[in-house]
């Protein structure tokens, strides 16, 4: 049956594949740490471990994803459920940016596609946290409004207190297994759109627009959007172009493909208002061009 199929079609089912094969693992963790943060941990829980000053909170923010080995694929979901646990958007956000950048499995997935280059890695990390504290200062002290869409603004904290032993167990896999239905039918969508735009979208082409810098790391940028890669793997991809486009724009593919990509925007759709996706976004993207701009010229 499938041998009648045109080569693209095929083609473009495996990669579709691939991405949901790599990507599965991420979601399911993801959504297991959600679900033991709904049964396990309370608000006030939170609040007692998060610093008192709100400058430190961003900082604790930016960080606290050195200790979460996760890609991009599962963190938005445990980002939503620390925001329902009142964690504030200038420390969640932050995280959401970082974690999926610096943890030391993706550090060390960068280190060693680079020839053991401490210099990307470490300019990697440096990208991502700026981002996430420009993010975290710009919630924190300018814009504080809610990032939640309505319906998630309205759900109750449940309480599981009563609970004990395997049932407190049994709660947090169905409240997982909930919010992995939930957020994979966005990431089907995305990975089939990534897997589509890497078959049909002529790579030459793009090769043919970067002749600036600037240019370079738009394209590189949009490229990341696109293909979606997980960001365990996108620094091997990153270090194969990197003699055609130079060090500034795979920079900014590096720093900004596990903060926006397609998959990752899809499941954002489902938790955080359109308003507060838009400036996500459009804080990300600039930071990232100045800064790789900044790095191109040094």
């Amino acid at each position: 049956m499938f041998q009648n199929l045109p080569t693209s079609v095929l083609q473009a089912g495996a990669i579709f594949m691939s991405i949901m094969i790599e990507a599965l693992p991420f979601v399911f963790i993801g959504t297991l740490i959600s679900g033991v943060i709904e049964v396990y941990i309370t608000p006030d829980r939170v609040h007692k471990y998060l610093p008192k000053n709100r400058l430190l909170q961003i900082i604790f923010g930016t960080f606290i994803g050195f200790f979460f080995p996760s890609c991009e694929c599962g963190i938005v979901p445990i980002v939503n459920r620390f925001l329902e646990k009142n964690v504030p958007t200038y420390t969640a956000i932050p995280f959401l940016a970082t974690a999926p950048v610096i943890n030391p499995i993706v550090l060390f997935a960068t280190y060693t596609a680079f020839g053991n280059s401490w210099r990307m890695t470490l300019l990697r990390a440096l990208g991502s946290a700026l981002i996430a504290f420009t993010l975290g200062i710009l919630l924190g002290f300018v814009k504080q409004d809610s990032i939640l869409k309505p319906d998630r603004e309205a759900a109750h904290v449940h309480d599981f207190s009563d609970l004990t032993g395997w049932r407190k167990l049994f709660q947090a896999l169905i409240q997982a297994i909930d919010e992995f239905f939930n957020t994979g039918r966005y990431l089907v969508f995305g990975c089939l759109f990534a897997s589509i735009v890497q078959v049909y979208v002529p790579t030459r082409i793009l090769l043919s627009i970067s002749t600036t810098p600037l240019a370079g790391i738009l394209l590189m940028m949009l490229l990341a959007f696109l293909l979606s890669l997980c960001s365990e793997a996108d620094a091997f991809i990153g270090a194969s172009l990197l003699s055609s486009f130079g060090m500034a724009p795979v920079l900014a593919f590096l720093i900004i493909g596990p903060i926006i990509d397609v998959k990752n925007l899809l499941m954002m759709t489902s938790y955080f208002n359109s308003k507060a996706i838009i400036q996500f976004i459009t804080v990300s993207c600039v930071i990232a061009i100045l800064y790789t701009l900044l790095i191109g010229v040094l």
